[in-house]
């Protein structure tokens, strides 16, 4: 029996409902963070001692951080195409899985942080153009990588495009300046035709518009 614990407004839960639904995989979904709370509970803290979603628990071992959630679910439930076997194979996907998470990632949602979920009045001006440049030098980067290939890792949907393919709803849809990306926006339709990124993924999130807290 799986079971994840998590928001379903928070984009590393996000990443892991996709995974998920791209597996056709059955779970029970305990709301936790956010209004729910719980992050404190003995029993949370004892499943993932940072208190942080997502946490996943398949059958007895609870595994927590999204990216490493989403590995072992392509890897434990998926075929070779989403995850590769062979270690240096499987490297190439890995190493976008963590560029998301040391790159792309604090900078889009740096800013999602800084200019979205902050009032307007308390909104640091300096620190969202660092962000927003960061944003964007990231997305250059990408969007090059992806000119000549319709998924991150090549010709077929992986592992690898969850990270980065969970960020680019919520940056594509904010009011700031950004570069031109015809690669990522191809990439963003082809995403677009999947239903587990649809229902999972490409949601209204205005109910965090402003909002500084979980």
């Amino acid at each position: 029996m799986i079971t994840l614990w998590g928001r379903s407004n928070s984009i590393n839960v996000q990443k892991v409902l996709w995974a998920l639904g791209e597996l056709g995989l059955g779970f029970e979904h305990v709301d936790a963070g956010g209004d729910a709370g719980g992050l404190d509970a003995p029993a949370f803290r004892a499943m993932n001692p940072h208190g942080r979603v997502p946490v996943l628990k398949d059958g007895e071992r609870a595994i927590w951080e999204s990216n490493t959630i989403v590995r072992y679910l392509f890897a434990a439930y998926g075929d070779e195409a989403l995850c590769p076997r062979e270690p240096l194979a499987r490297a190439a996907y890995e190493g976008w899985m963590d560029w998301t998470c040391a790159t792309l990632q604090p900078a889009i949602m740096g800013l999602f942080w800084s200019w979205y979920r902050t009032p307007e009045a308390s909104r640091n001006a300096a620190l969202n153009a660092r962000f927003i440049a960061e944003s964007a030098a990231a997305i250059r980067m990408l969007d090059g990588w992806m000119a000549s290939r319709p998924f991150v890792a090549g010709d077929a949907f992986s592992m690898a495009d969850v990270p980065a393919g969970t960020l680019m709803h919520r940056y594509f849809n904010l009011a700031v300046e950004r570069p031109e990306a015809p690669a990522i926006e191809a990439w963003r339709a082809r995403l677009a035709e999947r239903e587990p990124y649809r229902l999972r993924v490409m949601r209204d999130f205005s109910e965090l518009f402003g909002r500084t807290r979980d």
